[in-house]
């Protein structure tokens, strides 16, 4: 598996599985099946409510917990600073471990300043090897990381043939924040004839 370095020295790996709207009822087997082929990043989230079922897949996988990397996201309901800290532990607990690779902020509303402080403090304790964000764009970005002790390893954006975030590329490189795609395939949304392929 190809993996590239994030800005804090962490290797992740260049393709991940998601579990976004995979059904909490078949995400064990899907996670089982996916480590087997080769998947070693597996990508959840507090909002997906499968972080538990992540968990059992990769306690029973067989594979070395460091030859894994797991991805999860703090909810906005999850605002400041204490609350999110607490649902940080929520999520090892879930997951079955004691840290995460990358956990990011699932959205750029509420209190996402609080839940951001809240991942460098896990960031600090080792409960999370990497911090970033997911679906922050333009003035969002620019607004959170340049007011943050560390800045994002990641921002998690819809990115593919149809939606290539040219723009964000450029900003992101400005802090060395790395592009995550989500929907890399399209999710089926796309129309060739209807979305031209951007340049």
């Amino acid at each position: 598996m190809e993996t590239i370095i994030l800005n804090n020295g962490v290797e992740m790996p260049l393709i991940g599985y998601g579990l976004f709207k995979v059904d909490p009822m078949e995400s064990e087997r899907c996670v089982r099946d996916a480590l087997s082929v080769g998947y070693r990043m597996i990508d959840t989230a507090q909002f997906y409510a499968n972080e538990e079922q992540v968990g059992n897949a990769v306690a029973e996988c067989g594979i070395p917990r460091e030859e894994l990397f797991i991805v999860t996201k703090v909810w906005m309901n999850h605002g400041g600073e204490s609350a999110s800290l607490a649902s940080i532990e929520e999520s090892l607990r879930r997951l079955k471990t004691d840290y995460v690779d990358l956990v990011l902020v699932h959205q750029p509303y509420g209190d996402y300043y609080g839940i951001y402080r809240a991942l460098e403090t896990a960031y600090a304790q080792g409960k999370a090897r990497a911090i970033g964000l997911s679906n922050f764009y333009d003035a969002r970005f620019a607004d959170l990381v340049y007011h943050t002790d560390v800045k994002p390893a990641v921002d998690q954006l819809e990115t593919n043939v149809f939606s290539q975030q040219n723009t964000m590329r450029e900003q992101l490189a400005e802090t060395d924040t790395r592009l995550m795609a989500w929907g890399p395939m399209g999710q089926g949304k796309y129309d060739f004839f209807t979305h031209p392929v951007l340049t």
